[in-house]
């Protein structure tokens, strides 16, 4: 390796000074394009024998690896990303498809409640109704009742005033005998 390093070397500082001897100075270190040239040649030696070329590539390397892993790892917490929201859109559904059902639920035992009540005060009103009525026709029964007694008092205090009139004591003592023959004979 060290035989190929020298020989390139060797190779470019005979290819640059074709330039230097074609300016005119020839080789000689009076020639600032050849001494440039040679400090250029020397410090890129320097550097190979001290293996800088090979640590630059090694570091380069190593922050290429680390490069590659730091992507690696952000593919996969990419993925793991891409997984929990795929996990947390299906978890979204399933607790909107189960909120709808709720609310589905929800809609039919209130309809279900509603017809029910609605049922429930059809059959209070038809009782309250019906209750009505039976008030009703009792008042109207006893309101004819109480007629027909005042006609029933009216009528005796009307027959008691004719008959007071009209009836002689000798009739009133017939009558009276008549009436307690006729209880004589129910009762026995």
């Amino acid at each position: 390796m060290r035989n190929i390093s020298r020989l390139s070397a060797l190779a470019v500082a005979m290819l640059a000074a074709n330039p230097a001897l074609a300016a005119g100075g020839g080789i000689s270190l009076q020639n600032t394009d050849f001494v440039v040239f040679l400090g250029l040649v020397v410090f890129i030696g320097i550097l190979v024998y001290f293996k800088v070329p090979g640590m630059i590539g090694k570091m380069l390397d190593g922050r290429a690896e680390g490069i590659e892993g730091e992507l690696n790892e952000a593919r996969a917490l990419r993925e793991e990303a891409q997984t929990l929201l795929a996990s947390y859109e299906r978890k979204h559904r399933e607790v909107q498809e189960q909120a709808d059902r709720i609310v589905e639920a929800a809609k039919e035992e209130a309809t279900i409640a509603a017809e029910q009540a609605r049922a429930d005060l059809e059959v209070s009103l038809a009782r309250r109704v019906a209750a009505a009525e039976d008030q009703i026709a009792s008042a109207q029964a006893a309101a004819i009742k109480d007629v027909r007694d005042q006609s029933v008092s009216v009528a005796i205090a009307a027959a008691r005033e004719v008959i007071a009139k009209q009836l002689t004591a000798a009739d009133a003592n017939q009558l009276i005998d008549g009436a307690i023959a006729e209880v004589e004979a129910k009762l026995h």
